[in-house]
């Protein structure tokens, strides 16, 4: 997982939300972690500010991509095809977690949960002007996504540390797309990819009630 720290660019993020619906809007796993590893690119390349969120991320991606090398492997091509599977045969644990603590669906609902909190965060950069605060864009987002899941002293230690965010320019140069101007402009054109991807998945999920896995 090496390549986890590596240089973050925008436009490998958007290829990987690109791709990652079929032509039968499908979530395609491979697309949707390789999305992911971009996304912790560019939380690291902030520093330690985001750790406590890109180290899960981290491995949850690793937990994924397990089953998807895994001789149950191709249950997991998609997101569709991992839950028909595991509901199916009974592999998620529903109620609290005994079994199977580290299935599929709960994995990647934790993945699910943090990229609505990223898709929020960086279309608060893109549309918002010059001169915002990131520590306000970043707690709006939070407590409109993974704050809901974190007990109290969670959420204290996070919305304390959002404080020290640097500014919105330097969050577009990490972007490393060329300007603040352009990387706002890629930005506009990937975060309808991630918000599809999101909405898909949430809707799935909200159908076979797994959105309060354990």
């Amino acid at each position: 997982m090496g390549d986890l720290e590596s240089d973050f660019n925008l436009r490998v993020v958007l290829v990987s939300f690109k791709q990652c619906l079929n032509e039968k809007e499908e979530v395609l796993l491979d697309h949707y972690l390789a999305g992911w590893r971009g996304l912790v690119r560019f939380l690291n390349s902030l520093g330690a500010i985001f750790s406590f969120i890109s180290k899960d991320v981290v491995t949850k991606v690793q937990v994924l991509e397990r089953l998807r090398s895994s001789p149950q492997q191709e249950h997991y091509l998609s997101l569709q095809s991992m839950v028909a599977y595991e509901v199916g045969h009974q592999l998620v644990d529903l109620q609290r977690r005994s079994r199977h603590p580290d299935s599929g669906c709960r994995t990647l609902l934790r993945l699910h949960r943090a990229l609505r909190w990223l898709q929020l965060f960086l279309e608060g950069l893109r549309t918002s002007p010059e001169d915002a605060s990131t520590a306000v864009l970043c707690t709006d987002s939070y407590n409109a996504s993974l704050a809901a899941y974190h007990p109290w002293v969670i959420r204290q230690a996070v919305t304390m540390a959002f404080c020290t965010l640097p500014t919105r320019k330097v969050f577009l140069e990490a972007m490393n797309v060329g300007s603040p101007e352009q990387a706002v402009e890629m930005l506009g054109e990937a975060l309808p990819f991630i918000e599809h991807v999101y909405n898909i998945s949430q809707k799935l999920y909200t159908e076979h009630a797994l959105l309060d896995l354990p």
